[in-house]
């Protein structure tokens, strides 16, 4: 979560995703060309081919960047805060898409989703993705939403309610003043510009991740995904802007009636999870699913225990 007054914070996460590509390897690097060329026998298209080949559709002033994976009732996954729809895990898409149409999009500003001169707010990015909906002719679908993704799925929810089915909030918070921040030391971490860029996204990605699961796992940066997608500096500033400005939806939790299900790291210091506490007494009905040993990026950590979690709640929870 970005308060106003962790502009300075949000910043400096701007670079987040590039420098974590760095230090993870992503960066790719000139080969010498093979003195004997072997033609391989083309591969299936995995999701990462895919999202190389973006889709366009027009949504109000701006084109949405997009893409679509399987078949059945869909699901939008909306992404969080400085990042693109190419970083959603390989993983967890093919599992959703085996059973479900599965819809990522980059949001107003990033990757190839384009941004004019409107002021940025999660209520605006709301509208985007509604709109989004309605160019691909579906009148109603599942949300699941990350970090800020999760801020944005909540005001579909209770601005559009008649396009959304189910919901899913992960890593998320309700905004406001009921919303807890990160801790002084984490922020003290994502505040410190100094060093080379693997240096900072080395700290980044260890605010990611729990030292113990990285520890257990010390190969597991080479399995991230890397952005091909970028973002520029003044739009990513301009969606710090929009969740500092948000007044959240604290109140407005009691009159939510969807089934929602909640899901949250024990580890996630980010977005501690004591969020998805206070969220959940709010929330008629909703489910609450704490993984142990799970941070902020817990799906990249546990891709088919999160699309299993999310399955299995979207095959047993119905609307009223």
């Amino acid at each position: 979560m970005i308060k106003k007054n962790g502009i300075g914070m949000a910043i400096v996460v701007v670079c987040a995703i590039v420098t974590i590509a760095m230090f993870t390897g992503c960066i790719e690097e000139e080969t010498a060309t093979p003195a004997v060329t072997v033609t391989p026998t083309p591969p299936l298209e995995t999701v990462s081919d895919k999202m190389q080949k973006p889709k366009m559709v027009q949504v109000d002033d701006i084109e949405i960047g997009y893409n679509i994976f399987g078949d059945g009732k869909p699901i939008i996954l909306i992404m969080g805060y400085g990042s693109t729809m190419d970083i959603w895990p390989p993983k967890m898409i093919e599992e959703l898409a085996a059973k479900h149409q599965v819809i990522v999009f980059d949001n107003r500003g990033m990757g190839e989703t384009t941004s004019y001169d409107k002021e940025f707010t999660i209520e605006l990015f709301a509208d985007d993705t509604a709109g989004l909906l309605d160019a691909l002719g579906i009148e109603k679908a599942d949300m699941f939403g990350w970090s800020m993704g999760s801020y944005i799925a909540q005001e579909i929810a209770l601005n559009y309610p008649h396009k959304v089915d189910k919901l899913i909030l992960y890593g998320s918070d309700c905004g406001g003043k009921e919303a807890i921040e990160a801790s002084s030391e984490t922020l003290s971490i994502l505040t410190n510009q100094t060093g080379t860029p693997e240096e900072i996204g080395e700290r980044l990605f260890k605010l990611l991740f729990p030292a113990k699961f990285l520890q257990a796992n010390p190969d597991f940066y080479k399995s991230f995904p890397c952005p091909k997608e970028t973002g520029s500096p003044q739009n990513m500033a301009r969606q710090v802007e929009a969740i500092g400005n948000w007044n959240g939806t604290y109140n407005q939790l009691v009159n939510l009636n969807k089934s929602t299900l909640l899901i949250t790291g024990t580890e996630d210091v980010i977005v501690p999870p004591k969020n998805s506490l206070i969220m959940v007494e709010q929330i008629p009905g909703a489910w609450l699913v704490q993984i142990e040993g799970g941070g902020h990026g817990l799906m990249y950590q546990y891709p088919e225990k999160i699309s299993n979690i999310t399955l299995s709640f979207l095959e047993n929870r119905k609307n009223d």
